[in-house]
């Protein structure tokens, strides 16, 4: 019997679940999640509210400006999402979060391959500190800014997710050639007309020389990565940098000294 194979699934729970699909709806993303390529819910944190006002925030502790989504009522949404759907229990637990580690096209890439993430999305002047342990929610960030809300954040996550589905992109070479694929930003890309104002695609893009067109794709990536990236460029350098040995030391051959000869007494 063939077990039926796990669609990608991503969950976001948000204040404001209208929010979605939203761009995700459309282009490449939509088209996938029209033929069934990946799923989306969006699930209104409010519903895990127990009051008749469906309050789910409350003033800070310790006093202080704005107010934080109150654990209790977080925990509830989180737990009744992953109680929603069985197959999905051991998912990443996302928090999209300015605080959060970086997001990177590596993680991107992991995320993609596994079975979809459920995507926290916080509001106001955060979350309770106690459901993020406790729920061992992983903080990601998508820059050094500061958001309304972390729906905006977890659309580019998923967006940057479902690129990489199979099937989603025409050509599989598309995910594999592009800026931070192998740590370095894209080489410059041209197309028709061949002049624009005054400007001509550089003649080696021209040439049907394949070796030289990769060879200055490259250099082109190299020298952009190295201008407006010098993080990236540093942390390559490291990461290909050939591991130094130290050459065996050996001592150098020790010679005996010449042993005297004991004078025979027998000799004249």
């Amino acid at each position: 019997m063939t077990s039926t194979p796990r669609i990608w699934h991503a969950t976001v729970l948000t204040l404001f679940p209208e929010m979605f699909p939203g761009p995700l709806g459309v282009s490449l993303a939509g088209k996938a999640l029209a033929s069934g390529l990946w799923a989306l819910e969006a699930r209104d944190i409010r519903d895990s509210a127990t009051d008749r006002h469906r309050s789910v925030d409350d003033s800070p502790a310790g006093g202080g400006p704005g107010m934080v989504l109150r654990a209790d009522v977080l925990a509830a949404a989180i737990d009744a999402a992953d109680g929603a759907s069985e197959r999905q229990k051991d998912r990443p637990r996302l928090l999209m979060s300015p605080r959060g580690r970086p997001l990177t096209q590596s993680r991107v890439a992991e995320l993609a391959a596994g079975p979809g993430p459920m995507i926290v999305c916080g509001r106001f002047e955060g979350i309770d500190q106690r459901v993020i342990e406790a729920r061992r929610l992983e903080e990601v960030s998508v820059g050094d800014y500061v958001l309304s809300g972390g729906e905006i954040a977890a659309l580019a996550l998923i967006d940057a997710c479902v690129r990489l589905l199979p099937g989603v992109m025409g050509k599989l070479a598309s995910g594999a050639d592009e800026s931070f694929s192998e740590g370095l930003l894209e080489y410059p890309q041209y197309t028709r007309p061949q002049e624009f104002e005054g400007q001509p695609i550089p003649e080696i893009l021209l040439s049907g020389d394949h070796a030289r067109v990769a060879a200055w794709r490259r250099a082109e990536a190299e020298a952009l990565t190295r201008g407006r990236r010098p993080d990236l460029w540093a942390n390559r350098q490291v990461q290909t940098r050939p591991v130094q040995t130290r050459p065996a030391q050996t001592r150098p051959a020790q010679t005996r000294p010449a042993q005297k000869r004991p004078k025979n007494t027998t000799d004249g």
